[in-house]
């Protein structure tokens, strides 16, 4: 198998508040023999608010984080699903209008760029499951998580719009629960598992927010889950975080450990609990 070599979008939240996420994600590509080049002269993606406000102004900061993929000559890959969403939705955009695509390039010539929609765009989770193989991850696997009920938590912006996504059915994922299970540990199913975590709502409707989180929780829970664990870093905050006003919003007491995605496949891999970087949860972690 050739090495794996992408170009790789952070975000800006792995970088600040969840820098586990950062720490656990270069982890797991050096035990899979994975090269992530980091752009470092990327910028925020607008996280989903940008957007409300200024839409060219969006695509142009998105196409802008694409070009430099694109100089590399490289699949970029995210590590948000925030980020995932607004930067396909940009490229889609862009590479079915071309009068956009000109008039984003217009900006984009003032800083010596142009966006040519050569570079595809891929969240880690799916460059792992599709690129990389659940076979070949399994014969990886050194220190299987078969002791853990984990529940997995998908978030909106890897599965909707459907049309944007990367395989899963918004209805009916699988690719978290496939990943649980090449990783050793019992996947549970509940409901909530691909409803909204209130990230984005938490703002303009803070109860309501708080709901979305209790629910979610809530849902592991009963589930039997001694785990939780997301691919996007923006879940990780609210479901990790926010466990006190969620328990006060529905009723009932709710916490649950919730792991990054790469937290999750560097334990399995053999990573230390301190390599992937789960002392910086707010929710203790038993491992």
């Amino acid at each position: 198998m050739s090495t794996l070599r992408y170009a790789l979008f952070t975000g800006c939240t792995a970088r600040e508040s969840t820098p586990e996420q950062m720490k656990s994600t270069m982890a797991v590509a050096d035990k899979l023999g994975i090269e992530l080049e980091v752009l470092n002269e990327a910028s925020c993606c607008g996280a989903s608010h940008l957007q409300d406000y200024d839409e060219f102004l969006s695509l142009v900061l998105n196409a802008r984080n694409i070009c430099y993929a694109e100089s590399r000559g490289m699949t970029m890959v995210t590590i948000c699903n925030t980020c995932q969403l607004n930067t396909v939705m940009t490229k889609h955009k862009l590479d079915s209008d071309p009068a956009m695509k000109a008039k984003v390039n217009e900006k984009l010539a003032e800083v010596g760029l142009e966006y040519k929609g050569t570079s595809d765009i891929k969240h880690f989770l799916y460059a792992i499951i599709d690129d990389f193989g659940l076979d070949t991850l399994k014969a990886k696997i050194v220190a299987p998580l078969s002791k853990f009920n984990i529940a997995p938590f998908y978030g909106c912006h890897n599965l909707r719009p459907s049309e944007l996504g990367e395989g899963d059915n918004a209805y009916n994922p699988t690719s978290l629960d496939d990943l649980i299970a090449a990783c050793g540990g019992k996947s549970v199913d509940y409901e909530e598992k691909n409803k909204c975590c209130g990230f984005h709502a938490e703002l303009q409707a803070p109860r309501t927010a708080a709901l979305l989180t209790g629910k979610v929780i809530a849902g592991a829970m009963d589930g039997n889950a001694d785990w939780m664990v997301t691919p996007c870093p923006l879940c990780h905050l609210k479901l990790d975080t926010q466990h006190e006003h969620a328990s006060e919003a529905i009723g009932r007491e709710v916490a649950l450990p919730v792991l990054h995605m790469q937290q999750m496949v560097g334990l399995a891999l053999g990573c230390s609990a301190e390599e992937v970087g789960l002392q910086h949860h707010v929710t203790e972690v038993p491992v």
